[in-house]
């Protein structure tokens, strides 16, 4: 066998395809799971190949919300749309604490989203939606996820979804402390503005 460090990348794929083919004939998965260091692995292998199955995301100009590589369409309630683009248009991700800094966005992407025009009920959900002592910000999300999950598998909506990210600070002092972030983590060049 040649030196691996004067293969190219291609050739050591080849040699892990024959090695894994062998070892799966001969029924040896532990060896196999072990040789590619075990689950995180195959966890990151699996989210690879959720990477290559995304679809565009398609805002239409009336807010519907389409996948057209899966022709399905995510429903979803003025409200929740507001929120989904609220999170959108933030890439870098929100803390929810900070919610109520952005209580005029929120407005006004509701108002688009929104065939009322009863500005008080409008105004109330958004009231809602920022207080920090009201779980309704928690709930849209989880309504967002449910709406995803209907029409694809975990892993996939896992990139649509308003999730949970926690980013490490570093302080002057010795103390390290995490930003509790909201965030949507498709790639932004696969959503599509009509």
């Amino acid at each position: 066998m040649s030196d691996p460090i004067m293969q190219t990348p291609e050739q050591l794929a080849d040699i892990v395809q024959h090695a894994s083919q062998r070892l799966i004939g001969l029924g040896r998965y532990d060896l196999l799971l072990k040789s590619l260091g075990g689950s995180a692995v195959i966890e990151e292998l699996r989210i690879e190949l959720a990477k290559s199955r995304l679809s565009p995301l398609v805002i239409t100009s009336d807010y519907r919300f389409l996948l057209p590589e899966m022709e399905k369409e995510v429903e979803l309630t003025p409200v929740h749309k507001a929120v989904y683009l609220f999170f959108l248009h933030h890439p870098e991700g929100i803390e929810l604490k900070r919610l109520s800094e952005h209580r005029q966005e929120l407005l006004e992407l509701y108002c688009k989203t929104a065939r009322l025009s009863d500005n008080e009920k409008i105004e109330e959900s958004i009231d809602h939606l920022i207080n920090p002592l009201d779980n309704a910000i928690n709930e849209k999300c989880s309504r967002i996820k449910k709406a995803f999950c209907d029409v694809m598998d975990e892993y996939l909506a896992s990139y649509y979804i308003v999730s949970s990210h926690r980013k490490r600070q570093l302080s002057n002092s010795t103390r390290i402390w995490y930003q509790r972030l909201k965030i949507i983590t498709l790639p932004r060049e696969l959503v599509v503005w009509e």
